[in-house]
């Protein structure tokens, strides 16, 4: 995702900003609410992050002079300001989502693409997935690379999806246990490592490599110079 993260605090926007980038993420940053609203409005941004009380123009400001433009993406407010009517005053004024602080980054990273999973649906449903000649039906749970049929099991297929689905960015530990296995813990086991050689033996077999292992950050599904 290309995302803009307007927030004046430097402890809080570094924090954010490092974690979405490890995650895969290119982050463009505003430290005022006049600026957020420049870059908003001059760039294409697949999601905002934004405070709530930023000096020059505050968020909730900032907001309603982009919905009232027609820009229509999709916007998640971080507030101190977090109680009911403060979190139904921002809803009403253009946020797709709330969330309080201080808050937890992994729920921060799974509200986003709670965000983005929204607008695909608002877009109509996706029955098939392509990353380069690998290519998943949905509908039918087959997987092809090229002219090959790849038989996966469940856990497999499920964890290919998730990869798809985030082609080209680099996918962590963290998001793989919370998405495919419902953990929102770390058990300390080589479950991931195991499931990602296995799908890897099937997919990238006696062809050019597009699962790949990004040494300290994740794995990556897509075509590598």
């Amino acid at each position: 995702m290309h995302v803009l993260l307007v927030e004046d605090d430097p402890l809080i926007a570094n924090f954010v900003a490092k974690g979405l980038r490890e995650a895969g993420h290119v982050v463009e940053h505003a430290a005022n609410g006049v600026d957020g609203l420049h870059l908003a409005t001059h760039e294409n941004f697949d999601a905002l992050i934004l405070d709530r009380m930023l000096p020059g123009l505050d968020g909730l400001q900032l907001l309603k002079q982009l919905r009232a433009t027609g820009h229509a993406t999709p916007a998640l407010v971080l507030s101190s300001l977090g109680d009911v009517e403060q979190r139904v005053e921002g809803l009403r004024n253009g946020a797709d989502d709330y969330l309080g602080k201080p808050f937890s980054f992994v729920e921060l990273i799974a509200r986003l693409e709670g965000l983005m999973r929204r607008q695909s649906q608002q877009a109509g449903p996706v029955t098939r997935l392509r990353v380069a000649d690998l290519e998943m039906d949905l509908l039918k749970r087959g997987v092809r690379r090229g002219d090959q049929a790849i038989e996966l099991q469940p856990r497999e297929f499920r964890l290919l999806e998730y990869l798809m689905r985030n082609a080209e960015q680099v996918v962590t530990r963290t998001m793989l246990l919370e998405a495919v296995w419902d953990y929102h813990f770390d058990p300390q086991t080589n479950v991931i490592d195991v499931h990602v050689s296995r799908l890897r033996q099937k997919i990238d077999r006696d062809r050019e490599p597009l699962l790949h292992t990004v040494r300290g950050a994740g794995y990556l599904l897509g075509l590598r110079a």
